[in-house]
C-alpha cells in the first residue's frame, strides 16, 4: 500500500516572471532557503513582505506583477527583505494609452443573465434595503435625528415587517462653511442622493431653522419636494428640542405604513450596483482579496451590472492601467485630471499620495503608495472603463466605473452610496470593522489567520488562495454568488453586529469659519 504527500508549499508566491521580488506566503527566519528561486533569506521576512528574487543594483526599478513599486535605495543581494527601508519612492514614467486597450464588454442575453430578489420601486429602480431614513442639512439638528430614529426599536417596528430599519443620518457639516461653491454643492449632493436612493423608502429632513445649509435652498437646488415620502421638520419654528423630537417620530409614523408595502420579485443581476472598497490593507490583499474582488467585477458587468471603483490617492501610480482600458480617451482624461487635482492638493503634505501608506499598511508588507495602488486598482478587474465620476454624483452608467473619492473609506464609501451603490464590497488584509446604511456592507479578508481572528466581522476568506486551496476565478465565482445573495436580503456580519450608522461622512472639503 503506497501513500502519498501533497508537495511542500513555497514559502514565497512569485506574482510574475519579470518580477524581481517575490511575496512571503509564511514568515521566513534568516537562513531559510527558497528553492524555487533558488535564494536563501538574508534576514528574517514577515509575512506578506517581500524578498530580492536576484541582484538589484541601486537606482534600479523594484517590480512586483511586472509593476514599478520604487527603486532600490542601495544594492540588494538576493535574498535580502525589501520593504521601505530599502525600496525608494519616487515618480514613474506612465504612459496612458488612453483607450488603446479598450475592448467592448461582451454582455450575457438577458435571458442567461443571473437574478436577485430585489425591491423594485415606482421608477423602476431597484433596492437592496428598505430604510426609512432621518436626515439633517447641518449638525446642530443631529441629537434631534439620533433620537427620533432610536425611538423605533425593533419592538416598535414589529407591525412593520418589510420596514429594515429607521437610521438617522448626521454628520459635522452643514454650518460654518462657505454658503456657495464646491463644498456646500457637494454636500448637497451627498444628502440628496442618500434621500433618492432606491434602498431609503422614505425620508425626514431636519434643520435647526438657521443654518448656512438652508433646508429650503437645499431642497430647491436638488430639485426634492415635499411629498408623503419626503417630510421636513425645523427645530426653532416647533418650538424647541422636546416638540421636534414627539413631531418627527410622528412624521416617521406616517411614512412606516407605506415603506411597508415593499416586496421582493426577481430581478437582474444589471441592477446590482456595488461600491469597491479596501481598508486596512495588507502585503497579500493585491494577491488574494482584490484581485478575487475583481474577478467578481468581470462576472457582473457581463451581467450587465456596475461597479464603482474609487479611492483616488490610491490608484495613483497605476492610473495608467485604467486609462488605457477607458471607453474613450477622453473618459482617460478625466480620470487624470482628477489625480492631478489630488496632486495639487496633497502638495508638501505628509499624506499617502505622496508615498507613505498608514502604520497598519506598512506593517502588514506595502512600503509605499505605489504598491499599495497595485494592489487596490486589481479590485477593478479587466473591465473596460466606462466613465469617470465626481464624488457623490449619481452613477448612470453599467459597466465598471470610476467615481473621484478620497481614500478615508468612511468618506469614500458615502461618496458611493450617494452615487447609487446598492451594496459596499469591503477588502481587508489588517481587519476592519466597517458597516454602512443604507447599502450593506460585505468583507472580504485577504488571509486566513486574520479571517480566524475577525470571523464575527468578516464575510468571506479570499486567503484560501494564499494557502493554495481556491483559484482567483474560482474565489470570483463565489463572491459573485454571495453578492447576490447579500442583495437579496441575507445580512452581512457588519448589518449582523449593527454596524453603520455612524459611517456615514461626507467629504468635509471645505474651509470652516
Amino acid at each position: 500500500m503506497s501513500s502519498s504527500k501533497s508537495p511542500k508549499k513555497s514559502p514565497v508566491i512569485r506574482l510574475d516572471p519579470h518580477d524581481n521580488v517575490v511575496v512571503a506566503r509564511v514568515a521566513i527566519s534568516v537562513g531559510t532557503s527558497i528553492p524555487d528561486e533558488g535564494v536563501t533569506a538574508l534576514q528574517d521576512v514577515p509575512v506578506g513582505h517581500k524578498v530580492a528574487a536576484r541582484l538589484i543594483r541601486q537606482g534600479e526599478p523594484v517590480l512586483k506583477y511586472n509593476t514599478v513599486i520604487g527603486y532600490a535605495a542601495e544594492e540588494l543581494a538576493p535574498g535580502t527583505w525589501m520593504h521601505s527601508h530599502n525600496i525608494a519612492f519616487g515618480e514613474t514614467d506612465r504612459n496612458y494609452r488612453f483607450s488603446e486597450d479598450y475592448v467592448p464588454t461582451e454582455l450575457l442575453p438577458i435571458e442567461q443573465r443571473a437574478t436577485f430578489q430585489g425591491i423594485v420601486r415606482e421608477d423602476g429602480r431597484v433596492a437592496t434595503r428598505n430604510y426609512l431614513g432621518v436626515f439633517i442639512v447641518g449638525n446642530c439638528g443631529a441629537t434631534v435625528a439620533r433620537k427620533i430614529a432610536n425611538y423605533f426599536t425593533e419592538e416598535r417596528l414589529e407591525g412593520f415587517p418589510n420596514v429594515d430599519g429607521v437610521v438617522p443620518f448626521v454628520h459635522e457639516l452643514g454650518c460654518g462653511m462657505e454658503m456657495t461653491g464646491e463644498p456646500m454643492d457637494l454636500l448637497r449632493r451627498t444628502l440628496s442622493g442618500y434621500i433618492r436612493h432606491p434602498n431609503t423608502a422614505g425620508a425626514l429632513v431636519i434643520a435647526l431653522g438657521c443654518e448656512r445649509n438652508n433646508i429650503w435652498g437645499f431642497l430647491e437646488q436638488e430639485g426634492l419636494k415635499e411629498n408623503e415620502v419626503l417630510k421636513t421638520l425645523i427645530i426653532q419654528d416647533v418650538g424647541g428640542v422636546g416638540n421636534a423630537i414627539q413631531q418627527g417620530v410622528g412624521l416617521v409614523e406616517s411614512m412606516l405604513p407605506n415603506a411597508n408595502k415593499a416586496q421582493r420579485e426577481p430581478v437582474s443581476a444589471e441592477h446590482l450596483m456595488i461600491g469597491m472598497q479596501c481598508g486596512g490593507s495588507d502585503g497579500f490583499s493585491g494577491l488574494s482579496a482584490n484581485p478575487a474582488l475583481g474577478a467578481a467585477v468581470d462576472i457582473l458587468v457581463r451581467h450587465g451590472g456596475t461597479a464603482i471603483l474609487s479611492e483616488t490617492s490610491e490608484i495613483y501610480g497605476v492610473e495608467h492601467t485604467l486609462t488605457a482600458r477607458a471607453v474613450t480617451p477622453e473618459v482617460g482624461k478625466k480620470l487624470v485630471e482628477r489625480i492631478d487635482w489630488w496632486l495639487e492638493y496633497n502638495k508638501g503634505r505628509d499624506t499617502q499620495i505622496n508615498g507613505r501608506v498608514s502604520p497598519g499598511n506598512n506593517a502588514g508588507g506595502l512600503a509605499n503608495v505605489l504598491e499599495k495602488s497595485l494592489g487596490g486598482a486589481k479590485k477593478g478587474g479587466n473591465a473596460a472603463l466606462m466613465e469617470v465620476y465626481r464624488y457623490a454624483e449619481p452613477v448612470t452608467t453599467s459597466g465598471l466605473v470610476f467615481m473621484d473619492t478620497p481614500g478615508y473609506d468612511p468618506v469614500s464609501a458615502t461618496g458611493q452610496i450617494a452615487g447609487g451603490a446598492n451594496l459596499i464590497a469591503f477588502t481587508t488584509g489588517r481587519g476592519s470593522c466597517f458597516g454602512s446604511f443604507p447599502a450593506p456592507t460585505f468583507k472580504l479578508a485577504s488571509n486566513t489567520p486574520m479571517y480566524q481572528r475577525m470571523e464575527g466581522d468578516m464575510d468571506i476568506n479570499c486567503g484560501v488562495v494564499i494557502d493554495g486551496e481556491a483559484t482567483i476565478q474560482e474565489m470570483g465565482q463565489q463572491i459573485f454568488e454571495r453578492l447576490l445573495a447579500h442583495a437579496s436580503g441575507e445580512h452581512t456580519k457588519s448589518e449582523a453586529n449593527g454596524v453603520g450608522e455612524d459611517e456615514f461622512v461626507p467629504w468635509p472639503i471645505g474651509v470652516l469659519a
